[in-house]
C-alpha cells in the first residue's frame, strides 16, 4: 500500500487542491471495502451457519459467478486481466530501475537500456522463488527502505516549515488535471490482486478484516502527511516525482534507496504472475508440469519478457496508464462489487447493495476517464 505511487501524491495535490486530501481518505475507505467484499466471496455458509472457505482464488470467484452460462469465461477474463496488470507492474519496476541507475551514475557512459539489463541480472534469483514466505521477507525489506525514503523526505520538509503556506492550495481545479490526480491517488492503494493469496496464507485468517482496517488507516495517515508536507514545501514547483525536488546532496541517497525499493518490489507481482501462469498451464496435471526445470523455465521466460518490453516498447508510461485504467479499475472496483452482488445478493441488506452498486458506478467512471486521458496522451505523442 506504500508503493512508488506515493511519490506522485504531492503532484496529485498540486492538481486537485483540497479535494485531493479528501480523495486520499475516500480511496482508502473504498479500497478497504472492496478488499473485504472480495474475500467474503471466497466463503459460503454451511448447514450450521458457519462460514467455510470454498474458493481459493480470484479466478474461482469469477467462475462461480459465470458457471450457469459460461463456466470458464469469468476465470479466463480475470486471469488475463491479472496477468496484464502484474506483468505491466514488473515492467514498470524494470524501467524505473534503469532510469534510477542512469540518474545515480550520470558520469558512467552507459545507456538507460543497458542499465535495465544490469537491473535484470540482479533480479535473476527470482527464478528460484517458490513460496510466498520468501517474497514476504523481501517485501519487509522493501518496506524498511520505503520508510527511510519517507523519513528523509519528511525530515527535509519539516526543516522548511517557515516556507509553508496554506495559500498554495487551490480551490478551483481543471477537470482533466483532477482526473490525473484521481488515477494516482486511487491506484496507490490497490492490492486486491494479492488479497485472496494473502488471506489464504495467514496463520489467523479471521483477523483479515482487522488487518485490512489498520493497514489502510495507517496508509491513509502516512500518505496524507507525506503529500501535504511535500506540497506545502514546494508549492507550484512540485514535480511529478517529488524526489526530483530534493537538493542534489540528498537526491543521490534517495535515488539509491528508490532503486533498492524498486528491485525489492519486483518479486511480489512477479511471484503472483508465475502462480497464475502455473495454475493455467498445469490444469492437465501432467507430471512434467510439476518438474523443477519446467518451473524455472516459466519463471525465466516471464523475467525475460519484462526486460524485453521495458527496453523496446515505446511510450511505455502512456501504455501503462491506459492498461492501468482498464485493469486497475476492473480489479479494484468493478469486479469485486459485481461478484459480491452476484454471489451474495439474497443475503445483502439494502444499504450493502447500494454500496456495491455505487462502487461499481464509481469504478466504471474512473476507468472511462482514465482511458480517455491515456488515449488522448497517446494520440498527442503519435501526432
Amino acid at each position: 500500500l506504500q508503493g512508488i505511487f506515493v511519490l506522485g501524491l504531492p503532484y496529485a495535490l498540486l492538481h486537485s487542491g483540497y479535494s485531493g486530501l479528501f480523495l486520499i481518505i475516500l480511496a482508502a475507505a473504498l479500497c478497504c471495502y472492496t478488499g473485504k467484499i472480495l474475500i467474503a466471496c471466497l466463503y459460503e455458509e454451511n448447514e450450521d451457519g458457519q462460514l467455510i472457505r470454498v474458493r481459493d482464488t480470484y479466478e474461482d470467484i469469477a467462475n462461480a459467478c459465470c458457471k450457469k452460462l459460461f463456466p470458464k469465461l469469468g476465470g479466463i477474463v480475470v486471469n488475463v486481466t491479472q496477468m496484464m496488470e502484474l506483468i505491466m507492474t514488473c515492467i514498470l519496476y524494470m524501467v524505473v530501475s534503469g532510469n534510477l541507475l542512469s540518474h545515480s551514475f550520470p558520469s558512467v557512459p552507459v545507456t538507460e537500456k543497458t542499465w535495465s539489463v544490469i537491473a535484470f541480472v540482479t533480479l535473476l534469483p527470482c527464478v528460484f522463488i517458490k513460496t510466498l514466505k520468501i517474497v514476504s521477507k523481501l517485501s519487509q525489506l522493501c518496506s524498511l527502505v520505503h520508510f527511510v525514503i519517507i523519513l528523509v523526505m519528511m525530515t527535509y520538509c519539516l526543516t522548511q516549515t517557515h516556507q509553508w503556506s496554506w495559500a498554495k492550495f487551490r480551490l478551483s481545479i481543471e477537470f482533466e488535471d483532477f482526473l490525473v490526480s484521481v488515477g494516482v491517488i486511487i491506484f496507490s492503494y490497490t492490492s486486491q490482486i494479492f488479497l485472496p493469496t494473502l488471506e489464504g496464507n495467514m496463520k489467523n485468517p479471521e483477523e483479515f478484516r482487522c488487518m485490512l482496517n489498520w493497514t489502510h488507516f495507517f496508509a491513509c495517515v502516512l500518505k496524507s502527511a507525506f503529500a501535504l508536507s511535500a506540497f506545502l514545501t514546494w508549492g507550484k514547483e512540485t514535480k511529478e516525482v517529488i524526489t526530483d525536488n530534493l537538493p542534489s546532496f540528498l537526491q543521490g541517497l534517495v535515488n539509491l534507496c528508490l532503486l533498492t525499493k524498486a528491485l525489492l518490489s519486483y518479486p511480489l507481482p512477479f511471484f503472483a504472475a508465475t502462480e497464475i501462469a502455473f495454475a493455467c498451464i498445469s490444469r492437465g496435471n501432467h507430471p512434467r508440469y510439476r518438474s523443477r526445470l519446467f518451473a524455472m523455465s516459466v519463471r525465466g521466460s516471464l523475467l525475460l519478457l519484462t526486460l524485453l518490453m521495458a527496453m523496446f516498447v515505446p511510450h511505455f508510461a502512456l501504455l501503462m496508464g491506459l492498461t492501468g485504467s482498464v485493469t486497475g479499475a476492473a480489479m479494484t472496483f468493478l469486479l469485486p462489487s459485481l461478484f459480491h452482488l452476484k454471489l451474495k445478493w439474497k443475503k445483502l441488506a439494502f444499504l450493502e447493495k447500494c454500496a456495491d452498486i455505487s462502487v461499481f458506478i464509481l469504478g466504471f467512471l474512473c476507468s472511462l476517464a482514465g482511458i480517455v486521458c491515456s488515449i488522448k496522451g497517446l494520440l498527442e505523442v503519435f501526432g
